[in-house]
């Protein structure tokens, strides 16, 4: 049920984002949560200032498409402009596109939640779990409790952490284009946990893993099921790992930000990795898709797992993916507070609470997100029927405000989810673009 739309004082004006004039909202209690001239004013706002090349943005309200705006260039250098049909790579918001391809075959009773996830993947039958110290004097010990499905789920596998685990990681190589999933998966359970099963939530390869699960509930690789189980039902035919050679001009370039905020081309294997076919085909990261197609997979998250009469999920499922389930015993949650009040679902941050000060992003209760490394970004607001998707390309993340602004600008006239009117943050508070 979407909020009453209250007046917000004139603290709310005080405080409101410098790229947009200090006016309040209107008297009246609008129909509409979404003010498409505020989110216009915001976005072409960073294009102006320079702090951004290009940037679009799509919001669905109500079912009705409620804004569109694209304002930059896609690609500088050529003079192509931001547009509608824009590609983009959204790196990590492959991850809720993979956890929706596994949980497929939850509805299908293949799996339990709690079930050890070496019933599946017999390489994490005899992990051990570090302790201390390197080389020859490193501790180890055995799992209190098995890697669960659940944990590779909620990043609580115990995948990283700790300079040891994390350097053992990095020479094992599992992201190198040439790695299958299976090869990716065995290198992983070589390398000691960081940390017990479901005692820390720590941002890893679990999504990865994930997907190496797809392929062994379906005998067949991982991209193939992806797209018969979610990208083909719901018609997102620009979302691949591998662009079509018709696509290859609407792809974004992928810009480096330096720290005096100028823009230069990233000259990485990032920026290459969907211009040919490669061994590996991550569940973490590695799509490319567009407004409309991302929005399409938000949609159907919204409307409880179906979309234009095609189901992909029980809402039940949905229901239980978009709720926190991090118990209160995991108290170090790494970075995962900046992002806001959150807990986290499966393969979703979930917010659990209004932001408490200016600095958190606005956003409702009972939202659920994910963003990517290039600055792209898309949440489900059930409680205001709300989908939003803000695309750009830049690395590192974070730096400038974007994503913040741009949810401040869609919940500008909700009292309650905005930041906005919420009291100043104490210097140490946890930021986004930090």
């Amino acid at each position: 049920m979407k909020f009453l739309l209250l007046v917000c004082g004139a603290s709310l004006a005080i405080a409101c984002t410098p790229a947009v004039d200090e006016v309040p909202p209107p008297a009246a209690p609008a129909t509409s949560l979404v003010d498409p001239a505020r989110i216009d004013d915001t976005l072409s706002g960073y294009v102006e200032r320079g702090a951004l090349v290009g940037v679009s943005a799509l919001v669905y309200e109500d079912g009705e498409e409620a804004y569109f705006g694209a304002f930059g260039m896609a690609d500088r250098q050529d003079g192509v402009p931001m547009a509608r049909d824009t590609i983009v790579r959204i790196f990590s918001m492959t991850k809720p596109v993979t956890g929706v391809t596994l949980m497929t075959f939850y509805d299908q009773g293949r799996f339990e939640l709690d079930d050890p996830l070496a019933d599946y993947l017999p390489e994490y039958t005899d992990v051990e779990v570090w302790v201390s110290g390197d080389g020859d004097d490193v501790i180890l010990e055995a799992p209190v409790q098995p890697i669960s499905i659940r944990d590779i789920l909620m990043h609580t596998a115990g995948f990283g952490g700790g300079e040891y685990v994390s350097a053992r990681l990095e020479e094992a190589q599992t992201m190198s284009p040439g790695t299958t999933l299976a090869e990716m998966s065995e290198k992983i359970a070589t390398v000691p946990l960081g940390f017990q099963p479901g005692t820390r939530w720590l941002y890893g390869p679990s999504v990865d893993v994930q997907a190496r699960l797809v392929e062994v509930l379906a005998g067949k690789p991982f991209a193939e099921v992806m797209r018969e189980r979610v990208l083909d039902p719901l018609a997102m035919n620009d979302t691949r790992y591998v662009l079509l050679p018709a696509q290859r001009n609407r792809l974004m370039v992928l810009y480096a930000r330096a720290d005096d905020g100028t823009f230069e081309p990233l000259d990485n294997p990032m920026a290459e990795f969907n211009s040919q076919p490669s061994a590996l085909t991550p569940g973490g990261w590695g799509l490319v898709s567009t407004l409309d197609d991302y929005m399409r997979f938000a949609r159907m998250l919204l409307n409880d797992g179906e979309l234009d009469g095609v189901r992909i999920l029980d809402a039940d499922t949905v229901k239980q993916m978009a709720s926190d389930a991090l118990p209160d015993t995991v108290t170090d949650r790494s970075w995962l507070p900046k992002k806001g009040q959150m807990g986290f679902g499966i393969n979703f941050a979930v917010r659990v609470a209004p932001p408490a000060n200016t600095a958190e992003p606005s956003g409702s209760i009972g939202e659920f997100f994910w963003d990517g490394l290039a600055n792209t970004l898309f949440w489900v607001d059930p409680r205001n029927d709300i989908a939003a998707v803000l695309f750009n390309q830049y690395l590192p993340w974070g730096k400038v405000e974007i994503m913040k602004d741009f949810r401040d600008a869609v919940y500008y006239r909700d009292p309650e989810a905005s930041a906005l009117n919420k009291p100043e943050a104490p210097p140490d508070a946890p930021r986004l673009s930090d």
